[in-house]
């Protein structure tokens, strides 16, 4: 990127320098190094990449079929298959190129116990901020109800919190009914920063076997379809934040750069790419232009000063918060 645009993208997060405002979301982009096999394609054009869910034994996953294409959007219930912590540190962190981009593990857990021995492993490694996934809507066990359950979450964050002095990140679920309490709590346990949102639960069914499509039965819903969800979630966790300096990527169907930019107005520092990369694998570097454009035209000197500048209309102001 010119100079120019460098110093536009670039924004602090969890006191971490980022080249832009783009976050490569957990669960779309593997370990980091499946995109870096499409001609075109580099972790240079994003601030950081969110590694896979990962647990502290290795997992095979939901049986098949995992992923099924919805209007406007796509399931998944991949069941967190990977290969462990311990592997992922040992033999997949090594080969990751650090002076490329900013990588962030993302947790995840049966037990609060769990939790924290994966943090701790973490910790232990280069990996430049954790991602705590309490809100997997695709796993029988453990993290959909951590994340639905606010003191449960707080204690996930307070166990993650003990064992680690990185970034901790926290993703909100929105499949709860309080997602700003569930922040305040979260907040009061140590997290560094938010995540927001997660995937919907959802379901397709096949009408001539009379089955769901996803093998899992339900599946976790990305995409365009729950944009307007997420920017009233993101909406909504921005008023607690804000008070703490609490910084949120913001994601959830962001697929251009308008789509980028009404998360970041609404209180997302950062934004998160995940489905839109299976549409253009190449996405990320025409987010980032129209971004940079954007700032151009209203003469602002940075993405910081577009966070939180949504002016809500006044006889609706009590509706969203």
């Amino acid at each position: 990127m010119a100079d120019d645009v460098s110093d536009l993208l670039a924004v602090e997060f969890c006191g971490m320098r980022l080249a832009t405002p783009l976050v490569l979301l957990s669960g779309c982009v593997g370990f980091g190094e499946e995109y870096t096999r499409v001609d075109g394609f580099s972790n240079r054009d994003v601030g950081a990449v969110c590694l896979k869910g990962t647990t502290l034994a290795p997992r095979l996953g939901n049986p098949p079929h995992r992923v099924y294409e919805t209007p406007l959007g796509m399931l998944n219930a991949i069941g967190l298959q990977n290969p462990g912590a311990r592997y992922v540190v040992d033999e997949i962190l090594p080969k990751l190129d650090f002076a490329e981009t900013r990588f962030i593990a993302n947790v995840s857990g049966s037990t609060v116990e769990e939790y924290e021995e994966v943090t701790r492993i973490f910790d232990e490694s280069p990996i430049d901020a954790i991602e705590i996934n309490i809100s997997c809507p695709n796993v029988k066990e453990g993290g959909v109800a951590f994340g639905n359950d606010p003191d449960m979450s707080a204690r996930v964050v307070a166990a993650c919190r003990k064992v680690t002095d990185k970034p901790l990140i926290t993703k909100l679920s929105p499949n709860q009914t309080d997602i700003a309490e569930n922040a305040r709590r979260c907040i009061e346990a140590g997290t560094d920063a938010f995540a927001v949102i997660n995937t919907l639960m959802g379901m397709a069914v096949d009408i001539e076997s009379r089955t769901p499509f996803i093998g899992n039965n339900q599946g976790g819903l990305s995409g365009p379809a729950i944009k307007p969800i997420a920017l009233l979630k993101v909406h909504q966790v921005y008023q607690v934040c804000r008070a703490h300096d609490i910084p949120i990527i913001g994601q959830g169907g962001i697929l251009t750069a308008q789509d980028a930019l009404e998360f970041i107005i609404a209180g997302a520092g950062t934004v998160g790419i995940g489905t839109a990369l299976f549409y253009d694998p190449l996405v990320c570097p025409k987010i980032n232009a129209g971004i940079a454009d954007y700032l151009r035209r209203h003469r602002l000197a940075n993405v910081q000063q577009l966070v939180g500048s949504l002016v809500l209309h006044e006889a609706t102001k009590r509706v969203c918060v």
